[in-house]
């Protein structure tokens, strides 16, 4: 902006050129110089309410008490924040405060920064947070346009309330009146009185817009429709007044793109199994029974509750009990190793151990410490007190047979090394839920045209001579798509996907199948009964010709349309019938 726009004023005795349409409160910040406010928010228009920003404004020979938060600055102006009527009148602002919300910290805060420590003024509810400043009041209408919550009575009963006192309909849960509100006197609770909910935990910012996880490649933030206010009300967008790129865009949809390309590396990852399908461990009926990654979310310094294990109500745990093999090597479910339970069911005993002074349970089947420095890491969990107990858990109840069992979670077990049915009472219950292919991978594997194991994960071309390559050339599997690997295999079976992609593309031209299929026109029928049953789709009808052509490229001599061909037009190079049979009839020749 030109200089033409810029306003000169004095604060304090500082001189400072702003923009025009700044406000006082801006004004002072630029020069670092702090003026109280309580009913100030940026993103709101000001509204002065709180009266605590009070300063002397001096223009020619008048001198006045203005609110900075929403006075605009004017040429020449000389403002005074520290003047003795300006403290003054802040003092009295601030006792009133005090007398109105004694409880709210904020209010506190100020009014001992101020050496005020007490009010002369009555004091009517000595638990009273709210100051009547109408954030909360404004942020739902304007930024939210639910309405509601508005100011009812009037005098001294004043307040801020839904509309008869009742839970209104127009409130969607979005806990912007508690966000905005400066003295906590608005807060948001667990209907069943939870402090902990861990189902709900997410591991970053619990915003609407924000990064997936804090390790997110790459780091860009996304917008949550289902929890974006925009989206509900068709207000807010907070996020695009304050971008200074210009890069939020609610009306952008979501476009699919076609791109060319010579390789594809399939990394489609996996999925946690869902432990509400084992209803005898009682996740999702029982409070403190969650899975592995909820744990996770709930153990990590950027979670929710900054790292510290809590249960429902908040409080620490006394016992922990950790279960192996959830939906893993079961009949009923999956019956394949997940390969990573053990480990980092170990992790979690060694973390509780860490940062709580709970008795760890472990519940195992077989512990498969199969990687380097795994079997070190199971000794030392043995050192620090873990208590482990082979045996798969049947159930995890709540019914108490003992006094000791009393609100507790009772683990029922067969420990098979004494041989006896055991119930172990524990606070909380970690499920080691087991890993199972992330998105449906039948229908992946028809669109490029490779085979599925009996689990569903993708089937490699070989186990041990070519692990990440496929049946369809130029398509190779990283990471768990291919089977369940922790984090070192899925690196290394990564780099060698990277490495056979770029070989191949660096490669300029690769070598064909000898032995693939032909079809002799003179003899095709067009029925187009092997178009349909090539696993490779490498053939095509020709319209014009009337006959089905194969695609040599494509073509892996598999003999599928060989076998099928009711005209025998389809022969298999160097296995015809006449070479088939000439080598047959050689066998018997002296």
């Amino acid at each position: 902006m030109s200089n033409e726009n810029k306003i000169k004023l004095t604060i304090n005795g500082k001189n400072v050129e702003v923009e025009e349409g700044t406000t006082i409160l801006q004004a002072a910040k630029q020069l670092d110089i702090e003026i109280p406010t309580l009913c100030y928010h940026p993103v709101l228009e000001p509204y002065a309410a709180c009266r605590v920003c009070v300063v002397e404004r001096k223009i020619g020979d008048k001198v006045e008490l203005v609110t900075s938060c929403n006075t605009k600055v004017r040429e020449g102006m000389v403002i005074n924040t520290e003047s003795e009527m300006a403290v003054s009148a802040r003092r009295m602002n601030i006792e009133m405060l005090l007398a109105q919300a004694p409880a709210a910290e904020a209010v506190q805060k100020i009014a001992k920064d101020m050496g005020i420590e007490r009010t002369r003024f009555a004091i009517m509810d000595p638990d009273e947070k709210c100051i009547l400043c109408g954030l909360c009041v404004r942020a739902c209408e304007q930024i939210v346009g639910a309405e509601a919550i508005s100011f009812v009575e009037r005098g001294k009963e004043r307040r801020v309330a839904p509309p008869f006192d009742e839970q209104s309909e127009a409130c969607i849960g979005c806990t912007a009146c508690a966000f905005f509100c400066p003295t906590g006197a608005i807060t948001f609770e667990d209907l069943h009185g939870r402090k902990v909910i861990h189902s709900e935990m997410m591991l970053g910012p619990e915003t609407a817009i924000r990064v997936p996880i804090r390790q997110a490649v790459p780091m860009v933030p996304y917008i949550d429709e289902e929890a974006c206010i925009h989206f509900k009300t068709g207000e807010c967008k907070i996020c695009a007044k304050v971008c200074p790129k210009e890069a939020v865009d609610h009306e952008l949809a979501e476009e699919e793109i076609e791109v060319e390309v010579g390789t594809v590396i399939l990394a489609s990852g996996f999925k946690s199994f869902d432990a509400s399908r084992i209803p005898a461990y009682g996740y999702g009926r029982f409070d403190n029974i969650i899975t592995a990654l909820e744990f996770e979310k709930l153990v990590n310094a950027s979670g929710p509750t900054g790292g510290k294990i809590k249960l429902a109500n908040g409080e620490e745990p006394k016992a922990v009990g950790i279960v192996h093999c959830v939906g893993s090597r079961d009949v009923n479910y999956n019956e394949y190793c997940s390969r990573v339970c053990c480990m980092y069911s170990l992790k979690f005993a060694h973390l509780l151990h860490e940062k709580t002074d709970a008795t760890v349970y472990d519940f195992y089947i077989d512990m498969r410490c199969f990687g380097k420095g795994y079997e070190e890491f199971y000794h030392r969990l043995l050192e620090e007190g873990t208590k482990f107990i082979r045996g798969r858990v049947s159930e995890v109840t709540d019914m108490a047979l003992t006094e000791d069992e009393e609100n507790k979670l009772i683990i029922r077990v067969e420990d098979t090394l004494i041989g006896a049915v055991r119930r172990i009472p524990v606070d909380m219950v970690i499920l080691a839920t087991g890993l199972e292919p992330g998105i449906d991978q039948n229908e992946i594997a028809k669109i490029f045209n490779i085979s599925c194991s009996q689990d569903t994960f993708f089937l490699e071309r070989h186990p041990k001579l070519a692990p990440v390559s496929t049946f369809s050339d130029g398509i190779f599997l990283a990471g768990a798509c291919q089977s369940p690997k922790d984090i070192p295999d899925t690196v290394a079976q990564a780099g060698g996907a990277a490495a056979e992609a770029l070989a191949l593309a660096d490669k300029g031209k690769f070598d064909l199948e000898p032995i693939t299929a032909e079809i002799d026109e003179e003899l095709c029928a067009g029925c187009q009964l092997c178009v349909s049953l090539c696993p490779f789709t490498a053939i095509t009808y020709d319209k014009e010709k009337g006959v089905s052509v194969i695609n040599d490229a494509l073509c892996k001599g598999c003999g599928t349309c060989v076998s099928a061909c009711p005209c025998g037009a389809s022969q298999q190079k160097h296995f015809r019938d006449a070479q088939i049979f000439a080598e047959i009839e050689g066998i018997f020749v002296e």
